[in-house]
């Protein structure tokens, strides 16, 4: 998102994780080639999202990028996302959602990082993908395209699904704190990391919100 933007592409290069208090592994984590699937990871699942605005419904495809298909299976079963805030909405960018309101718990999930997976889809309008600071840093911070974003593509970000319903929903979302610092006002990841969601609701009381998020 912001501190690790590249010049030539400010607005996408935004997408790098804010929310990291350490900066990114100069050399990507090893990976096997084939990774194995967890025996509880469907290779197709849904994941349904009550937010404050209504219901969301995301279907995920391990085909995709089963790296990042299996670390959300596992984000999502463990109520990782439940009360997140869509700390970041640009209805003509992308809405982002992903750092947990405990400093503890996110802390600790923002440690494991996980290995890329090749860009197999592209990032149409309604795909997912997680957010990343650099080469084999994804964590936990998730983005849903709001337009069709090409550029991502050459930059290496992966989808793991799409919105099977509910983009109306992401439309509706409160956008008016603008992006993230250094481009804009809004919240600053690394401050809801470090003080949670007391932040966000003593400065960005408006901020949209998930409910709960399950595995359907």
């Amino acid at each position: 998102m912001c501190g690790y933007m590249r010049a030539k592409v400010p607005v996408l290069a935004c997408l790098l994780t804010c929310g990291c208090s350490t900066a990114p592994d100069n050399k990507p984590a090893a990976a096997p080639a084939k990774p194995a699937q967890p025996a509880h990871t469907p290779d197709i699942y849904r994941v349904s999202m009550d937010t404050s605005k209504g219901a969301v419904v995301l279907e995920i495809m391990r085909a995709w990028a089963p790296r990042g298909a299996d670390h959300f299976y596992e984000l999502v079963r463990s109520g990782y996302y439940d009360g997140d805030r869509f700390y970041r909405v640009m209805p003509r960018f992308v809405v982002q959602f992903g750092i947990n309101g405990d400093p503890q718990v996110s802390q600790l999930w923002s440690s494991l990082r996980i290995p890329d997976d090749p860009v197999k889809q592209k990032n149409r309008k309604g795909t997912v993908t997680f957010a990343s600071s650099g080469p084999g840093a994804r964590t936990t911070q998730v983005f849903v395209n709001m337009r069709d974003n090409p550029a991502l593509d050459r930059q290496g970000f992966a989808p793991i699904g799409h919105v099977a319903s509910g983009m109306d929903v992401l439309e509706r979302l409160y956008s008016g704190y603008g992006d993230m610092p250094p481009r804009g006002s809004g919240p600053d990841g690394v401050e809801i990391e470090r003080q949670g969601v007391s932040y966000l609701e003593n400065h960005f009381p408006r901020l949209d919100y998930i409910t709960k998020a399950a595995v359907q």
